[in-house]
């Protein structure tokens, strides 16, 4: 839940201000190599968000099948290495292709 906080909390913090400036004015009024790092960030970020309720979902799906071995299957490690590998696959995504 922390992961999804962060990333949705980048979002409004990172994304939204330069997207504002951008309807506002009707074009890019800030420098331009901001441009390909912000639409990186923006790509990043909510892909991030999109994987991070996928994995809240997976967690709970496990949860729900099989509650008693739930403990002995998500350890805290594991958990991290999916946080881990939520951002890591958000940020190939967004950041290889530039």
């Amino acid at each position: 839940l922390v992961s999804l906080f962060m990333s949705d909390l980048m979002v409004g913090l990172v994304v939204m201000p330069p997207a504002m400036l951008n309807q506002l004015y009707g074009r890019w009024v800030l420098w331009g190599d901001f441009c390909s790092l912000w639409s990186s960030f923006d790509v990043m970020c909510c892909s991030a968000s999109i994987l991070n309720l996928c994995t809240i979902s997976l967690d709970r799906y496990l949860l729900i099948i099989s509650p008693l071995k739930y403990k002995l299957r998500m350890t805290s490690c594991r958990a991290l290495w999916l946080i881990l590998a939520t951002w890591t696959l958000a940020a190939l995504a967004s950041f290889l292709p530039i």
